[in-house]
């Protein structure tokens, strides 16, 4: 109904307009008329013996007619009676040769007069209309402004999504489902004395899928389904989020059982107090009216509040107490076997080759979310069908997995053969030390060709998915991280080392300081330094606490430089050791610009 009654609106707006523009034209036409001038009888009388008159039309009383030549009409008003015959009766006939056409006054102009008392009032009769049109329409907006804007997907929608569509989070679904039993059956757990819990918030990085968990216990359950952002509360004037909390609730209560799904509820629910602007901002006046709700759920209403959050740290502790969000359930990252299982679900509708092995991508992506492989499948398809291929391959696979990671081809990067024989050197460098030190991963590709801000690229893999790392690894990580900046040094001397290793460098200072403040593997010892869990709603760098003197600053910055330090030596020790197959590989990389794994392990034999 809403849909029609805009419609309706633009309709007759448009309607407005259109005879705006119609009236206008006309009246810029009417107004455009020729000239006229009134003149005395005689001197219609001396101009038609001149033999200047063209055209003659008598309208009642009136003679108008035009000269030759000129544009100005003239009028000449005889007495009422009179004929242009007694007027003309001593001008000879051979000077009457014009035109003479009698106009009938009765219909001449009606159609135009009416028209020009008609419109004028019509338009604005319809303005006033269109004005208390859009009033009505702006005191619907303003009532219906603290009303909530969540949607409602209800129970029998034909697509509803279910845990089958959910690959991986085998932890997450367990969890789940007895949410899921619980809409379908409460009476089982009320009888026996269990209370379900009234929140379960759902913990994970970007992308992991906690919006569709939501909506698979929605469709599982076969509920009435509210969405809403965090977000969506906030507004400028304070006391509107609250209501919008308020009249969410209501709805929930009267849809029930119904789950209420509220994304990104850190917009929303950040420690209060933290702000500078005093306590009774808006967003702290919505998260307090969500505490209420919550608590004021009554018992039996089975109405279950389900929230996602990328960042738990900053979230108010009174709302994850038991009672209100007192289940959490954190969304890893998927592990080697989920990443496989997520693959073919966006696989289904993709006609991929034989070739084309899941297993193999889900071991080509580690650390990837569920969003980022689904992007990878889209994007080897859109690559398969922009070269006319009906099927996907290894290669387009490939190719997108490095376009998600890189970015596209820079295909109009011009580089020198000198810029090219630095980078080959600096990925070889980096290459080598990967291969050679036993802690670091595996080397699957190199390159020189530039892919969105990288200039080159050695791509590693590991041969399994790690959860914990050892300060055995840190340390061979940085080495292999500054061994680009070494390679540089020591084929083209200090003076020509380039800026490409600034981004290698930076990685690597911040590792050896996580090592040295958050880890623990240095003379330091197991202390962490400095306090990231007291980030105020301003942001980090109000929020970062300094809990150490400066004399604990100075020695973590030399501890810092120290562990870089070690590992440039160690990087330098090792190339040197590996000079041959250092050039050896960066003149094959040179006339090949892309190393594959066995082209790169067939330089260092067996």
């Amino acid at each position: 109904m809403q849909k029609k009654s805009n419609h309706r609106q633009k309709s007759f707006s448009i309607l407005i307009v259109i005879a705006l523009i119609i009236s206008a034209f006309y009246i810029i036409g009417y107004n455009g008329q020729v000239p006229e001038e009134e003149v005395l009888v005689s001197d219609f009388v001396n101009h038609v013996e001149a033999g200047r008159v063209e055209e003659v039309k008598i309208k009642e009383n009136k003679i108008i007619y035009k000269l030759g030549g000129e544009p100005i009409r003239l009028i000449a008003v005889k007495e009422k009676g009179e004929s242009l015959n007694e007027i003309l009766e001593n001008v000879s006939q051979e000077k009457r040769g014009f035109s003479v056409e009698i106009i009938d006054t009765d219909s001449s102009n009606f159609w135009t007069d009416v028209l020009i008392g008609i419109i004028p009032f019509a338009l604005i009769i319809g303005f006033f209309i269109f004005m208390m049109r859009q009033a009505q329409g702006s005191n619907n907006q303003a009532m219906s402004f603290g009303k909530s804007n969540a949607k409602l997907h209800e129970k029998d929608e034909q697509k509803k999504t279910t845990f089958d569509d959910v690959a991986g989070a085998i932890e997450s679904k367990a969890e789940l489902i007895e949410v899921v039993d619980f809409l379908k059956n409460p009476d089982k757990y009320i009888k026996i004395g269990a209370k379900i819990p009234k929140g379960v918030i759902l913990i994970g990085a970007p992308g992991t899928g906690k919006t569709l968990l939501a909506r698979a216990v929605a469709g599982e359950a076969n509920v009435p389904f509210f969405s809403i952002s965090g977000s969506e509360f906030v507004e400028m004037f304070v006391g509107v989020g609250a209501s919008r909390v308020r009249d969410l609730f209501k709805k929930a209560r009267r849809n029930a059982p119904c789950i209420v799904f509220i994304d990104e509820i850190d917009a929303v629910g950040r420690k209060r107090g933290a702000g500078l602007g005093g306590g009774h901002d808006e967003r702290e006046q919505t998260l307090n009216q969500i505490l209420t709700e919550m608590d004021g759920f009554e018992q039996g209403t089975n109405v279950i509040i389900i929230a996602a959050t990328n960042r738990p740290d900053v979230l108010d502790p009174a709302l994850l107490r038991p009672g209100r969000f007192d289940r959490r359930i954190t969304v890893d990252l998927p592990d080697l076997k989920s990443r496989e299982e997520i693959l073919k679900v966006h696989a289904r509708n993709k006609p991929l080759t034989k070739a084309v092995s899941l297993r193999t991508i889900a071991k080509k992506t580690p650390g990837f979310s569920g969003a980022d492989l689904e992007n990878i499948m889209n994007e080897s398809a859109i690559l398969a069908a922009r070269h006319n291929k009906k099927v996907i391959s290894p290669k387009e696979i490939d190719m997108a997995i490095e376009k998600v990671v890189l970015g596209n081809l820079r295909s109009t990067s011009i580089l020198s053969d000198k810029e090219k024989e630095i980078i080959a050197y600096h990925e070889t460098g980096h290459a080598i030390m990967n291969h050679v030190l036993k802690n670091c991963d595996d080397v699957h590709k190199i390159t020189i060709v530039s892919r969105g801000m990288a200039l080159g690229v050695t791509w590693t893999l590991p041969d399994k998915d790690h959860v914990l790392t050892s300060k055995a690894k840190f340390e061979d990580e940085i080495a292999a991280l500054l061994g680009g900046r070494v390679a540089e040094e020591m084929i083209f001397g200090v003076e020509e080392i380039t800026t490409g290793a600034s981004n290698d460098i930076e990685r690597a200072t911040k590792m050896a300081k996580r090592m040295v403040t958050e880890f623990g593997m240095s003379a330091l010892g197991a202390v962490t330094y400095g306090d990231n869990n007291n980030e105020v709603f301003l942001g980090r760098d109000f929020g970062h606490t300094k809990n150490y003197s400066e004399e604990i600053a100075k020695r973590i910055d030399e501890e810092t430089k120290r562990i870089v330090d070690k590992a440039y030596k160690r990087a330098k020790t090792t190339l040197k050791k590996q000079n041959k197959k250092l050039h050896r590989v960066a003149k094959l990389l040179l006339e090949k610009e892309t190393l594959s794994q066995k082209e790169f392990t067939n330089c260092f034999g067996k």
